[in-house]
C-alpha cells in the first residue's frame, strides 16, 4: 500500500514551511497567490488528501488548547521550555486556535487533581508539555475524557501519542565528537529516570561508550538535580576522586552549573575538561562559555504537537505514537580542538 502523502512531504518538495502549506490549503490569509497556486497544484499531484482537522479550519472552526505544564519546569533559567511554549502558542495561532495555559504548582503534583482546565471543560484538547510526577500522571490518565499529546517527554503507564526530540541519537553523536577529539574517560550528567528525557539521553551516551569499548562505572554517572523539586541551578556536584577528561550534559542548564562548579575547583574548560550539552537553549548570561551542545527544532516539535492534537480533535481514533524531531550538533567553545 503506498504511504499517504502529508503536508511535511508538501513542504519539503516545495522548500516552504509545513504552516504555509497548512494555510494554503485551509484558505487562510498569509500566503501569496502565487505560492496558494502552486502548493494546490502540487498536492493534488501527489494525491494529497486534506484532512477533517483542514477542512475544519477552512470552515471557520476553531479549537481550545489547554497547554499544561509542571511549574518546576518554567523557572527563571528554564528558558528551553518558554521557548517551546511560545513556539506552541504561536502554531496554535496560525492554526485559528486559542491556547490557555495552566502551570502544576509542586503540590498540586504531590496531592494530584484534574487540571481545572479539564474540570470545567474549557477545552477540546491538552498538550502536556514537560513530565509531571508519575502519580501525577496516573491521575490525569484517570480522569481524562479529551485528546492529549505529551510534549517532550513520553510515559509508559500514560501511552499517550507524545512529540520528543532525539534524544538518544543527539547525546550519542555528542559523545562520539569527543571521542573524536581524543577522549577516552567520558562521564555522563543527569539524575536517571527523572525524565523519559535524561534517560534516553544516557542511553545514546552508553551506546557511544560501548561501541568504543569502554563499559560505564558508577562514579562516572552524576546526578544534576534534586528529586523533589528538579532544581538544577546550584546543585551540589559529587565528583570522583579521578576526575573524567569530558563530561556529557543532558542539558545545556546542566553543562552551565557543572562548569562553574568546575571553575570553582579550579578547573578550566575546555583546556582541562570538556563539556557539551543538550537543547541550545541556555538564560542569556548565564553562562561565560559558549556550550558545544544538540540543538533541539523547538519549532518542529511545535508544531508537530498542534497538528497531532487538532487531528486527533476531529478524529479521537487517531494515533500517532511517538514522533522524534531530529536536530543537529552545534559547535562553540566547551570542547577542545
Amino acid at each position: 500500500m503506498d504511504r499517504k502523502v502529508k503536508m511535511e512531504d508538501i513542504a519539503n518538495s516545495l522548500g516552504v514551511s509545513i504552516v504555509t502549506v497548512s494555510k494554503a490549503l485551509s484558505g487562510k490569509k498569509g500566503v501569496s497567490e502565487e505560492m496558494r497556486e502552486k502548493i494546490k497544484d502540487l498536492a493534488k499531484e501527489m494525491g494529497y488528501q486534506q484532512s477533517n482537522s483542514s477542512k475544519g479550519l477552512k470552515e471557520g472552526r476553531s479549537y481550545n488548547i489547554g497547554i499544561v505544564v509542571p511549574g518546576r519546569y518554567f523557572g527563571k533559567y528554564v528558558s528551553f521550555y518558554w521557548q517551546l511554549y511560545q513556539e506552541v502558542t504561536a502554531n496554535a495561532t496560525a492554526n485559528q486556535c486559542f491556547t490557555m495555559l495552566e502551570v502544576i504548582s509542586p503540590e498540586a503534583e504531590d496531592n494530584p487533581e484534574i487540571p481545572l482546565l479539564i474540570r470545567e471543560k474549557k477545552v477540546d484538547g491538552i498538550i502536556l508539555m514537560g513530565q509531571p510526577k508519575s502519580k501525577y500522571l496516573l491521575k490525569l490518565k484517570d480522569g481524562l475524557n479529551i485528546p492529549l499529546i505529551c510534549l517532550d517527554f513520553y510515559d509508559k503507564d500514560l501511552d499517550c501519542d507524545a512529540v520528543v526530540s532525539n534524544g538518544f541519537y543527539g547525546t550519542y553523536v555528542l559523545t562520539n565528537l569527543l571521542f573524536s577529539r581524543g577522549h577516552q574517560d567520558i562521564a555522563y550528567v543527569g539524575t536517571l529516570l527523572y525524565t523519559s528525557s535524561i534517560t534516553d539521553r544516557y542511553l545514546g551516551y552508553y551506546k557511544s561508550m560501548l561501541e568504543h569499548g569502554l563499559s560505564v562505572t558508577e562514579d562516572r554517572l552524576l546526578d544534576d538535580r534534586d528529586w523533589k523539586t528538579g532544581d538544577v541551578v546550584g546543585f551540589p556536584f559529587v565528583f570522583p576522586d579521578k576526575m573524567p577528561t569530558a563530561f556529557v550534559c543532558n542539558s545545556d542548564l546542566t553543562a552551565c552549573s557543572l562548569i562553574k562548579a568546575l571553575q570553582k575547583k579550579g578547573y578550566e574548560v575546555p583546556k582541562d575538561i570538556s563539556v557539551v550539552g543538550f537543547d541550545n537553549y541556555l538564560y542569556p548570561g548565564l553562562c561565560n562559555i559558549g556550550i558545544t551542545t544538540y540543538d533541539v527544532n523547538v519549532r518542529e516539535m511545535a508544531l508537530r504537537s498542534i497538528n497531532n492534537l487538532i487531528e486527533k480533535i476531529n478524529n479521537p481514533s487517531r494515533n500517532f505514537g511517538i514522533s522524534i524531531v531530529e536536530g543537529n550538533i552545534v559547535h562553540k567553545d566547551s570542547v577542545a580542538y
